[in-house]
C-alpha cells in the first residue's frame, strides 16, 4: 500500500494497554471513518528500525497528531510513570517550532481536566480535552477536532458510534483476541475499511 499523504495522516500517540484498548480502537475507527489515515508506531514491526527514528518519521509525515496523556500517572505504588507519550508530544511540539511543521495541528487528550498540570505544568495555557475514560466521549472529541481543524465531513457523533457498533461485532469474531495490541495495526485498518464498503 502506498504511503498515505501528509494532509490525510493522523499520528496517534496513545497507550497500548488493555484498559485503554476500547478508547484507542474507537479513536482509530473515528479517524478512518472521517477519511483520514491513522499512523501508529505499531504499523511497522521491523526489529532493526530505531523506534525514535520511526516515530520522528511518522510525526513528520502527519499533518495531524493526537496525544493522550491519561496514562502519565502511576496508578499504584511501585508503578512507573508512562513517559513515552509526553516524550513524543515534546517531539511533536519541537517539530511544530520548525518551519516545516508550522501548519501542523494537534489534539491533546486527558482523562480528567487539568490533571496533567501536576506533571506537565509547562502545558499550562494549552487546551487539553478530557474524555473521562469513555470511548464514546473520545470519539466525540476527536470528531469535533477533525471537523474543526481538518475540514472533515461534519457527520454526527451518533452516526460514527452506530457504524462503530456495527463494526465491533464481526471484528471481534474475526480477530483471535479482542485486545487491540494483539491484532496488527494494518489488519485493523483493513477490517475497518472493509466494514465501510
Amino acid at each position: 500500500m502506498a504511503e498515505p499523504s501528509f494532509e490525510r495522516s493522523v499520528f496517534v500517540n496513545c497507550p497500548f494497554d488493555e484498559d485503554y484498548d476500547p478508547i484507542l480502537r474507537a479513536i482509530f475507527f473515528c479517524v478512518v471513518y472521517l477519511g483520514f489515515y491513522p499512523r501508529l508506531a505499531t504499523e511497522r514491526r521491523d526489529s532493526l528500525e530505531n523506534r525514535v527514528d520511526k516515530i520522528w518519521g511518522l510525526l513528520r509525515g502527519s499533518k495531524y497528531c493526537i496525544h493522550d496523556l491519561s496514562r502519565c500517572r502511576a496508578s499504584k505504588k511501585g508503578e512507573y510513570f508512562w513517559m513515552n507519550i509526553p516524550f513524543e508530544l515534546g517531539m511533536d511540539f519541537g517539530l511544530r517550532q520548525l518551519s516545516e511543521g508550522a501548519d501542523r495541528k494537534c489534539l491533546i487528550l486527558e482523562k480528567k481536566p487539568y490533571r496533567y498540570k501536576k506533571a506537565l505544568s509547562d502545558l499550562s495555557g494549552i487546551d487539553v480535552c478530557p474524555h473521562g475514560g469513555d470511548h464514546e466521549k473520545a470519539v466525540e472529541v476527536v470528531r469535533t477536532w477533525l471537523v474543526s481543524e481538518a475540514a472533515a465531513a461534519p457527520v454526527s457523533v451518533d452516526e460514527i458510534l452506530f457504524a462503530y457498533a456495527d463494526f465491533q461485532e464481526p471484528y471481534s469474531r474475526r480477530s483471535k483476541s479482542s485486545r487491540f495490541s494483539d491484532y496488527p495495526t494494518n489488519e485493523i485498518l483493513e477490517a475497518i475499511r472493509d466494514s465501510m464498503k
